[in-house]
């Protein structure tokens, strides 16, 4: 009965085979992921990477790009306005794309399918096509070189994603817990803010982190936007450590490490809110 019982086990699991295959492709994805960091990390201990190349050990530890960056630099301002910006800018987003998937998952309407692939196509405009027309606006209204008009812009931003996945929650919520809340008389608002948006929680936070943590590290409009030195955010701080005659690689290593160093906690502290988001994507399908 116990060899019966063992047999089982190792039946219905993976065998050992299996499982090194997937250790040594884990190790691999780790090394791959984290080398970049790692190198970087290592540079900016380097009183001058450029007589130390490469991935090596320093020889002398300096931490005078860290000092630097908090001293000289005063990078947590900037800090401050990255952080303004893209709070303000990710709490809009998901606020208007959860009413929109809301209304795309749960109700029937005439060219639901048109607005549904229109959504999903501005995954594929590159920020380089939007240019011209973005810069122009940005002027018109007034808003150039303040803010306003990156939160403008990261509001609009990477709205396919955050619909994906908040549309594919609410599409995993029972019907009956809907019918319920109409036949108690509650409207389609009452339903949404009341019963829908706590039970999206999981789904409707991930895509919160992932605009947050994308907005953190975008570059291309926040050097654009932007040419006041005191509103910079922090990833166009970097083009600071770069002028026409030389480049300060210790600072810039170490403004680096200290800048990606937010959306690698954030994402470690909410990371069971990922797999409960992931989670219910997987009962749906």
């Amino acid at each position: 009965m116990k060899k019966h019982k063992k047999h089982n086990i190792h039946s219905s699991g993976l065998s050992k085979k299996s499982k090194w295959v997937i250790y040594v492709y884990m190790t691999i994805t780790c090394l791959i992921s984290l080398f970049p960091i790692i190198w970087v990390f290592l540079s900016s201990l380097k009183a001058d990477p450029t007589l130390e190349p490469g991935f090596t050990l320093p020889k002398d530890i300096s931490f005078d790009g860290y000092i630097s960056v908090f001293t000289e630099m005063n990078v947590l301002h900037y800090f401050w306005n990255s952080f303004k910006i893209v709070t303000v800018s990710a709490t809009l987003s998901i606020i208007m794309i959860s009413m929109s998937a809301y209304v795309i998952a749960r109700m029937d309407f005439k060219g639901k399918k048109i607005v549904t692939a229109m959504i999903y196509s501005t995954m594929f405009i590159p920020a380089t096509a939007m240019t011209f027309p973005v810069y122009n606006l940005v002027n018109k209204i007034g808003i150039y070189n303040t803010p306003f008009a990156l939160m403008f812009v990261y509001t609009c931003s990477g709205i396919a994603m955050s619909f994906f996945i908040i549309r594919n929650y609410f599409a995993i919520i029972p019907d009956s817990l809907e019918e319920a809340a109409e036949i108690d008389g509650a409207s389609h608002s009452q339903i949404f803010w009341r019963i829908m948006l706590p039970i999206a929680r999981p789904g409707i936070l991930t895509a919160w982190i992932l605009a947050f943590m994308n907005n953190w590290n975008e570059y291309y409009w926040s050097s654009m936007l932007i040419i006041d030195h005191d509103q910079l955010t922090v990833p166009a701080l970097l083009g600071q450590f770069t002028t026409s005659f030389n480049t300060n690689y210790n600072g810039l290593f170490s403004a680096i490490i200290v800048i990606v160093l937010p959306p690698i906690l954030l994402f470690t502290f909410t990371s069971k809110y990922f797999i409960e988001a992931l989670g219910g994507g997987a009962v749906k399908g």
